[in-house]
């Protein structure tokens, strides 16, 4: 059994209730099939931020658009996508997003030593330079708040 606090539902993993499809409105119903049902935009389902946000369905419409704008990123492949979610998940030490993502960027093909340099918080030498670019870039912006010029020109070098 997980050890978690006593108001973690059991079916969510978090503090809200799972939102059943027969309780929104018909507007909505669209956004929790694509979020109850597995697909490249909806990793955790109805555990994750995307089951999270249909309690507020003023909001989950412009929330789903977001996330597929995000994970849509032509020029960014799906394992350098993970890599950035992994990265800010460890600054955040965000144990469900890690959770959640780990396999999926192993099966994207990151390079375990690569997840582990980011769960370590490990130095980036031998890393490859896109890899290290994204870490060094997600570091400073979510540790450090703040990306020094030398690194934002990398990043811009490397990705445009």
């Amino acid at each position: 059994m997980a050890n978690h606090p006593d108001d973690i539902d059991p079916e969510s993993r978090n503090r809200l209730p799972v939102v059943h499809r027969d309780a929104l409105e018909d507007a909505v119903k669209p956004i929790y099939d694509e979020v109850a049902t597995p697909s490249a935009t909806s990793v955790a389902g109805l555990q994750g931020p995307g089951g999270i946000m249909l309690h507020s369905p003023s909001l989950v419409a412009a929330h789903r658009a977001y996330n597929r704008a995000l994970r849509s990123v032509p020029d960014l492949p799906p394992a350098l996508k993970e890599l950035a979610i992994l990265v800010a998940a460890r600054a955040m030490d965000q144990a469900f997003e890690w959770t959640t993502h780990e396999g999926p960027a192993r099966a994207a093909g990151l390079d375990p030593r690569i997840i582990d340099v980011v769960r370590d918080r490990g130095p980036l030498d031998g890393l490859p330079e896109r890899e290290a670019a994204i870490v060094r870039l997600g570091r400073e912006a979510l540790d450090e708040r703040r990306v020094r010029p030398g690194t934002y020109a990398d990043a811009e070098r490397l990705f445009g």
